[in-house]
């Protein structure tokens, strides 16, 4: 069976990549998202039922409130870059 290599040379799979600032911006809106999502459901309201543009304006909001889910997001991915 034939194994399945890198198109990658070892050099540069070594080397460090830093994410992208949209990177971190993607990881902290899904915190924030998730977290409007807990929310909702500790009010006894299924978030199925709910519309995904108002999660995502709720989120919105709640990211505004909460600007530690940027660095929450860089320290995360710093250590999955690893």
């Amino acid at each position: 069976m034939a194994q399945a290599t890198s198109s990658l040379e070892q050099s540069t799979l070594d080397t460090f990549q830093p994410i992208s600032a949209s990177a971190v911006h993607v990881l902290a809106r899904l915190a924030a998202r998730k977290a409007v999502q807990e929310e909702l459901r500790s009010e006894g309201v299924r978030v199925t039922l709910v519309k995904p543009s108002e999660i995502g304006a709720k989120a919105q909001v709640y990211l505004a409130d909460h600007p530690e889910l940027y660095q929450e997001a860089l320290e995360r991915s710093d250590l999955n870059s690893r």
